[in-house]
């Protein structure tokens, strides 16, 4: 049985968002796996603090990845 682990910085994803990351990580993996696993994969999302996940030596926040997400549209 699978265990996904998600780490995403706190504050970033609403719960719709983290719903659906749930929904398409299991949907991807029954896809891969068969739809047998469908009740036994496990998906995790760890929220870690601003500051707490760094990428290049520099700390990133909340905002950074807000103002990334907003860079993209």
């Amino acid at each position: 049985m699978p265990l996904i682990d998600i780490q995403v910085i706190a504050g970033v994803f609403d719960h719709g968002q983290k719903k659906q990351m749930i929904e398409k990580i299991t949907d991807t993996m029954v896809e891969i796996e068969g739809e047998a696993m469908r009740g036994v994969t496990w998906v995790r999302i760890q929220e870690l603090a601003d500051g707490e996940w760094g990428i290049g030596g520099k700390a990133l926040t909340a905002e950074d990845i807000k103002a990334l997400q907003q860079s993209q549209a």
